[in-house]
């Protein structure tokens, strides 16, 4: 069969891509999709099981950083456009291992710049290079307000530091080689298929299994939260109708402080699990304050919503529910992923091929 178009989809067995990925190859067969991944901790292929064995969809095991290897990949399968999500992307990891997100987050995406300019060379027509970053680059939130596409970057953490980096170089060869790009800066995701490093699927884990749940300081930090479905619909939206070299900021609309966000998951749960009201409260531990944590974030996402038709469909507490009733259901995907027997998903299925 040929395809209109062959796009490759990077990180796409992690939380967000997963969902990406899923939505590109149901909705448009006429497109191949390549889903490239390392597999790291947080890269689970049986996020995507459902999919797997598509006609239109392929993964590819591979590393961002690897120079050589991009460029044979691109040589080999010709992408017309790349939609770039490979990230290391937990705070606490980048305070203690600053470098892993400086090769992953910016030279990985100057890997991925530099074989896309190469393929496409000066014929830029039909071509897209998407890349997503995040809400983080832009600092924190002190005197109200929100988060705009104008907003300057302030970026706290070495994780939003690589990653405003890696903003930078995707619109410096945009300005500097006219490489057709969009970049989109996404508020907190939340929903299925999320590692329980981050806080909510980390939370509803701990209450299944009775252990503390550390808030850092008094929980006054404040996130707007995006359902995980609703942002992969609203990469399609700009995929397909962003204007190039825009930026478009995505949001939930949703924001809440961090130990309110708590207590609705702990109330949500005890209903959930046939536990008394209030009991899962009481495992709340308050723990030192992380570094450099920014007390606010938050989205304003009105451009995406007047010039592409985007709006979120939930509000955060039907999201919550969706996410704590898939969690519940899907406990052999969340003690898998907690014991480390993911990992054998690759062997399993791809080895042997």
């Amino acid at each position: 069969m040929a395809y209109e178009k062959k796009i490759l989809i990077t990180g796409g067995a992690g939380f967000i891509g997963s969902h990406v990925v899923r939505l590109f190859v149901t909705k448009y067969p006429q497109y191949q999709i390549f889903n490239l991944d390392k597999l790291t901790y947080a890269g689970n292929l049986a996020n995507l099981v459902d999919i797997e064995n598509a006609s239109n969809y392929q993964f590819v095991k591979g590393d961002i950083v690897d120079s050589t290897f991009i460029n044979e990949l691109f040589a080999n399968h010709q992408f017309d456009a790349v939609i770039h999500l490979a990230a290391e992307s937990h705070v606490d990891r980048s305070i203690t291992h600053p470098m892993d997100f400086v090769f992953t987050n910016v030279v990985g995406t100057v890997n991925l710049l530099n074989a896309a300019k190469n393929l496409w060379k000066d014929d830029f027509t039909g071509h897209l290079f998407y890349h997503v970053s995040t809400d983080e680059v832009y600092g924190s939130l002190h005197d109200g307000g929100f988060f705009t596409e104008e907003t300057s970057y302030d970026p706290q953490s070495p994780y939003s530091a690589s990653k405003a980096s890696s903003d930078h170089f995707v619109r410096a060869y945009h300005n500097t080689y006219k490489l057709p790009i969009v970049v989109s800066n996404c508020s907190n995701n939340y929903g299925p298929n999320h590692f329980p490093e981050k806080l909510i699927p980390l939370f509803i884990n701990n209450i299944r299994n009775n252990k503390p749940l550390p808030v850092y300081g008094k929980g006054e930090n404040v996130r707007d939260w995006l359902f995980v479905k609703d942002h992969a619909r609203a990469i399609d939206a700009v995929f397909h109708k962003g204007k190039i070299g825009e930026t478009y900021n995505i949001g939930g609309f949703n924001e809440w402080t961090n130990i309110d966000l708590i207590k609705v998951i702990c109330k949500t749960m005890d209903k959930k699990l046939g536990r008394a009201e209030g009991e899962s409260e009481k495992l709340i531990t308050y723990v030192k304050d992380r570094a450099g944590h920014d007390l606010r974030y938050a989205i304003d996402a009105n451009k995406i919503m007047k010039e592409l038709g985007w709006e979120p469909s939930l509000q955060f507490e039907e999201g919550i529910e969706l996410t704590i009733d898939w969690y519940i259901n899907n406990s052999e995907w969340l003690d898998n992923v907690t014991s480390g027997e993911y990992m054998k998903y690759y062997q399993d299925q791809y080895t042997h091929r």
